[in-house]
């Protein structure tokens, strides 16, 4: 709670400002000409925003000053950022103007100040519009001419996720969606980590505060651990160091609470079987031009006195990470009986992988008189101007394309001349042919590969030749789409089948009229607006095209609109496996009181929604088929309200552009509707398992099962069971009984 009166505010605002200019003073040694530049954007700040507060009741001018402290302190910018900074939402809140501070400050930061500042109104033409996406366009736009706009927008990000704690819970799981969605891959990519894993934390924290302090209970218990680590581990490794004559620090950490979360749901592992809960970095201050041959020295000590796992050593100084991260990374066995990694680098490169891409931006900004080859940040954004350059895209479809240029690997190929070309891993011989010219991937037949042939779907590795094989008489098929895997590719293809689709374009639109007409549904762009996102289209020609082509019709149309028969989800958001999805999707029965009924009712009755959402139809989300105690959110779909658990991703995204369908949700108290609900399991084969599993969820814990599957392959069984559950603690207890069985390997919700 904010209680600091008027006289104590004026001294803790001066304060945070001598905090902020002496640390410009450290960072980057500030003259006093940007120390004077400083003062006067931060006395306008502060007389723009007077009288104004954040939620939390502190003076807004906090805020400014906390985003330009994190610009210098944990980004390593300069005074335009500070500046910038400063001045970031002067613009957006209050009388100043864009031209007033061009005018003061210069044509860079108001640019910058521009790039920040949000999109105050979009009119919404229809229902797919998303004011959060046309905020992102004006973003990325913004960022393409000046990368400090997305330095600063994940400053500001960052501040606003650590002081989040004072907006209401729809505010909170808005702002948390769109920091998963858009700033934490931004950070991956400019290889800004320890952003990314600070802003890692706060996302989990709010959208799955239950697993989140139950994974940073378990991690503040190894804490005597971690001392006898310091003991065996720390302690020889600095006598090796000391005796070979080098000069160094030694940083030790424990792995953060999301990245053990995350591990135990992507390896289905226990918190005791995460073996590189415990990591130590070490620095070591070598001149520049014998680095690696240091580094691998380094390597060669450690690794004659400790056992290293050969499947854990990763070599990041001979191939740097696309974003400029260079290491060397072990995994060694300790006296103790735990598996710790171990990161080798230098000065150089630890400022390199703790400000990635950033390192590589302000070096240059800070030294424009050498001729630097290479600078990582540059190069990225000149690939994705290409992306961003298509205008008849929807400001969604440029955000989600934009999204595949973050989390990328690169591969490295040549051409017939010897040339060398970076892709992203995974990349085809058809994603070669378009990324050397369009022209050549519309005709491409194959490619000799090493000289030999290969067909157009082959996966490229690392450091292969690569002569494309071209036909006039070839045309791509829709097909081709599935093969490409860069943003390029695709979008060339999509480009070449609209084109050709919009020769349908009447045919589609009498047909669809006469659809609509009949089902007696309005021809509008709103209409249109609902079709194109349930069917996932991206453009009204793709719609006509579909419709006139048959592959949409009067059933497809009328299931959009809720006149059909089926009620349940479009089919590219079904969460279960192919073979088995007809078993689960009637989401029409729940049990009520222990016995089947018309569920329609009685989930409709389980959810409380604000006054204003109190006539739609409710039904709980079956991506994430949430039970009574789920930390709930509820999101406008399709006219009806679909009810989320808050850390699904589905409603995560749709959260992240389109802040305006969130609807507050929560279980009507008293309420006992069991709701459809999965766990998956991982065991060892043998005989009378499934008679045990069976015989817990029936009888010990009286539930009814909709479906299980098993699949049983050398020993391993893998299962799913689909069932009813009255309420979270049921479904935990469950998880609990069957994780006791013998041969039991994992058991988890799905």
């Amino acid at each position: 709670m904010y209680t600091l009166d008027e006289e104590q505010e004026e001294l803790e605002i001066q304060r945070r400002y001598d905090e902020l200019i002496e640390t410009c003073r450290q960072t980057f040694h500030c003259t006093q000409r940007e120390e004077d530049e400083i003062f006067r954007a931060f006395s306008l700040a502060k007389k723009a925003h007077a009288g104004t507060r954040r939620k939390s009741g502190e003076p807004y001018i906090f805020h400014p000053l906390a985003v330009a402290l994190i610009a210098v302190r944990e980004v390593g910018l300069g005074s335009i950022a500070v500046v910038s900074a400063l001045l970031h939402d002067v613009v957006e809140d209050t009388d100043i103007t864009l031209e007033e501070i061009r005018t003061i400050f210069g044509d860079r930061v108001a640019t910058i100040v521009d790039g920040v500042t949000k999109i105050e109104d979009v009119i919404m033409m229809q229902q797919s519009v998303s004011k959060q996406a046309e905020n992102y366009r004006k973003i990325l736009l913004s960022m393409c001419n000046d990368a400090y706009v997305i330095f600063l927008k994940l400053c500001d990000r960052l501040h606003n996720m650590r002081t989040l704690d004072s907006m209401k819970d729809t505010k909170k799981l808005a702002i948390s969606s769109e920091t998963q969605y858009l700033y934490i891959p931004l950070a991956h990519r400019l290889g800004l980590y320890a952003i990314k894993t600070e802003l890692e934390e706060l996302v989990m924290k709010y959208t799955n505060p239950e697993k989140y302090n139950e994974i940073a209970a378990l991690i503040a218990q190894t804490e005597g651990t971690e001392l006898k680590l310091k003991e065996c581990l720390t302690a020889p490794i600095r006598q090796m160091l000391d005796e070979n004559g080098y000069k160094y620090t030694i940083k030790t950490r424990v792995k953060s609470v999301y990245s053990c979360w995350k591990k135990m749901v992507r390896k289905g592992v226990k918190f005791d079987e995460i073996f590189d809960l415990y990591a130590m970095r070490i620095i070591l201050d070598v001149p520049h031009e014998v680095e690696k041959q240091e580094c691998f020295k380094v390597y060669s000590l450690i690794s004659s006195k400790f056992s290293p796992n050969p499947s854990r050593f990763r070599d990041w100084i001979s191939q740097p990470k696309p974003n400029g991260y260079e290491s060397l990374q072990t995994t060694v066995m300790t006296p103790i009986g735990r598996w710790v990694e171990i990161q080798i680098r230098t000065e150089r490169m630890d400022l390199l992988a703790e400000k990635g891409m950033a390192a590589h931006f302000l070096y240059k900004e800070a030294h424009p008189e050498e001729n630097i080859e290479s600078n990582p940040v540059e190069e990225w954004l000149q690939q994705i101007r290409s992306t961003l350059e298509n205008s008849e895209k929807s400001a969604i479809d440029l955000v989600r394309d934009f999204r595949e240029t973050l989390y990328i690997n690169e591969i490295y190929v040549f051409t017939p001349k010897g040339d060398l070309i970076k892709l992203p891993s995974h990349s085809t011989v058809l994603d070669f042919a378009f990324y050397i010219h369009s022209d050549l991937g519309l005709h491409c037949i194959g490619a000799k590969v090493n000289a030999k042939v290969e067909p157009i779907s082959y996966r490229l590795r690392v450091g292969e030749q690569v002569q494309i094989l071209t036909s006039r008489k070839t045309l791509p098929s829709e097909e081709w789409i599935s093969i490409v895997q860069t943003a390029r590719a695709r979008e060339t293809l999509k480009d070449y089948f609209r084109d050709q689709r919009k020769g349908y374009r009447e045919e589609g639109e009498k047909v669809l009229a006469g659809i609509l007409k009949k089902l007696k549904i309005r021809n509008s762009l709103a209409a249109l607006g609902q079709m194109k996102s349930y069917f996932d289209l991206s453009s009204e020609v793709d719609l006509f095209y579909q419709v006139a082509t048959g592959r949409i019709g009067e059933q497809e149309v009328s299931e959009c609109f809720g006149r059909g028969g089926h009620k349940g989800v479009h089919p590219h958001n079904l969460y279960f496996l192919e073979p088995y999805k007809n078993l689960f999707d009637d989401q029409s029965t729940t049990i009520h009181a222990g016995k089947v009924a018309d569920g329609q009712g009685d989930v409709q009755r389980s959810f409380l929604l604000d006054e204003a959402y109190e006539r739609y139809a409710t039904e709980p989300a079956p991506c994430c088929n949430p039970v009574q105690g789920d930390r709930v959110v509820g999101i406008v779909t399709n006219g009806k309200i679909m009810v989320h658990r808050t850390n699904c991703k589905v409603a995560m995204d749709e959260m992240a552009s389109h802040e305006n369908h969130i609807v507050r949700a929560r279980w009507r108290p008293g309420e006992h509707v069991a709701l459809l609900s999965g766990i998956a399991f991982t065991a060892i084969d043998r005989k009378g398992l499934l008679q045990e599993i069976t015989r817990i969820v029936s009888e010990e814990m009286n539930m009814n099962m909709r479906a299980i599957t098993l699949e049983a392959v050398e020993g391993i069984v893998r299962g799913m069971i689909m069932l009813y559950v009255l309420d979270l603690d049921s479904l935990n207890h469950l998880l609990e009984s069957l994780e006791h069985l013998e041969g039991m390997e994992e058991v988890r919700r799905i």
